[in-house]
C-alpha cells in the first residue's frame, strides 16, 4: 500500500504540471496568433476611434441635455463606450480562429495527442483575453491628449483594463459556443451584428435618462448598458461601490455563465467523435 500511494503522487502532479505547460503553449499561440494579424487587429482599434471622433463632432451639444451626465465633453462621455465597442468587436477574433481550427482539422490533432481537452478552449479565450485587455488600455491612452481622464485613478484605470480582459473573456467564451457548434468561422463572424446592435440599443453612446419607449425599456435590459455605465462612473466621478460592482462584478457573472457554456459544448463535441 504505501509503495501505490507513493506511486500516485508524482503521477497526479506530473499531470497537473503537464495540463498547465499545454495550457501556457496554447495561450501564447493564441495570442501570438492574433498580433501576427494586422487585418484582425487594426479594425477593432481603429473604428472605435473612428466612432469616439465622430461622436464628439456630432453630439458636442448634447451634453446640456437634461439628465445628461456633467461632463466636459462628450468624449469624456464615450469613453466607456469606445472601450466595450472595441472589445466586444474584439472579442469574436478567437473564437473564429478555433473554428478554423476545428475545420482545418488541427482541433482533431489536438484531440488525438495527450492535450487536456479544456486546455484546448481555455487556449483560446487566454489569447482573446489579453487582447481586449490590451485593447482597453489602447483607447485609455489614445484620448488621453484629448483631456480624456479617469477621475477614479490609477484603480479607475486598473479597473477599466480588468474589465476590457473580463468582457473579452466572457463574449469569447459564448462565441466560442457557437465555433464548437457549427465549426465554422464564418458563422461566429455571423454574429458580429448581434453584438453591434446589442451594443448600440444600450446606454453606451447615450445616457438611458434621455431615453424613451422601447429604447429605453430595451436598454434597461441589456447588460452592456450597466457594464458601460460602471465605467462611466469611474471616469467621471470617481472610485464607488457600485461603479466596481458594475465594472467588475457584471462582466465576472456573464464570463462564469458563458464559459459553463462553452465547456458542456466541447463536452457534446467530444461525445460525438
Amino acid at each position: 500500500m504505501p509503495l501505490v500511494t507513493a506511486s500516485k503522487g508524482p503521477i497526479v502532479r506530473r499531470r497537473s504540471t503537464d495540463t498547465a505547460r499545454q495550457f501556457v503553449a496554447l495561450s501564447r499561440r493564441s495570442t501570438l496568433a492574433i498580433f501576427r494579424q494586422p487585418a484582425i487587429i487594426a479594425p477593432s482599434l481603429i473604428f472605435p476611434l473612428f466612432f469616439a471622433a465622430l461622436g464628439a463632432s456630432s453630439f458636442s451639444r448634447a451634453i446640456s441635455l437634461p439628465g445628461f451626465p456633467k461632463v466636459d465633453s462628450y468624449l469624456q462621455f464615450t469613453l466607456a463606450g469606445t472601450v466595450t465597442q472595441g472589445v466586444l468587436f474584439g472579442s469574436v477574433t478567437g473564437a473564429a480562429a478555433l473554428a478554423t481550427d476545428i475545420e482545418e482539422g488541427f482541433f482533431d490533432r489536438l484531440l488525438a495527442a495527450p492535450t487536456s481537452r479544456t486546455s484546448i478552449l481555455f487556449g483560446r479565450l487566454a489569447g482573446s483575453s489579453v487582447f481586449g485587455g490590451l485593447q482597453a488600455l489602447v483607447f485609455l491612452l489614445a484620448l488621453l491628449p484629448f483631456g480624456v481622464t479617469v477621475q477614479a485613478g490609477v484603480l479607475g484605470y486598473v479597473s477599466i483594463v480588468l474589465a476590457g480582459f473580463l468582457t473579452a473573456f466572457g463574449v469569447g467564451a459564448l462565441m466560442s459556443v457557437i465555433a464548437l457548434k457549427t465549426g465554422s468561422a464564418e458563422a461566429v463572424q455571423g454574429t458580429f451584428p448581434i453584438l453591434f446592435i446589442l451594443l448600440f440599443l444600450s446606454s453606451a453612446f447615450f445616457p438611458r435618462e434621455t431615453m424613451s419607449g422601447a429604447y429605453r425599456r430595451i436598454a434597461d435590459f441589456n447588460p452592456i448598458s450597466y457594464m458601460v455605465e460602471g465605467q462611466r462612473s469611474l471616469s467621471i466621478d470617481g472610485v464607488s461601490l457600485t461603479a466596481m460592482t458594475q465594472t467588475l462584478v457584471i462582466p465576472i457573472g456573464i464570463a462564469v455563465l458563458t464559459t459553463l457554456l462553452a465547456l458542456r459544448q466541447l463536452s457534446v463535441r467530444l461525445a460525438a467523435r
